[in-house]
């Protein structure tokens, strides 16, 4: 593995488990009211749109991170939806 592919699982990795927190938060507090509707739905279609072209240029790290990405998005998104 060269330096950029394991740059870029690292970058993946570290922008991925940011939403950890705010979905152990989310699911504890069982309230999603101060995340934005627009801000959710907006970074949803983005995740999905650069997992897309990851795909298209068959980058190994921008899919597998956007991949996990777009399951803690969509967790939290869920758990909006229920929540409210």
């Amino acid at each position: 593995m060269d330096f950029i592919t394991t740059l870029g699982l690292i970058a993946g990795l570290l922008t991925t488990i940011a939403y950890l927190p705010q979905l152990i938060k989310t699911w504890k507090s069982k309230s999603a009211s101060d995340l934005s509707w627009s801000m959710l739905i907006t970074l949803c279609t983005g995740i999905i749109l650069w997992l897309v072209y990851g795909v298209y240029v068959q980058d190994i790290p921008l899919i597998a991170a956007n991949i996990v990405t777009l399951l803690l998005a969509s967790v939290i998104l869920v758990l909006k939806i229920r929540y409210n």
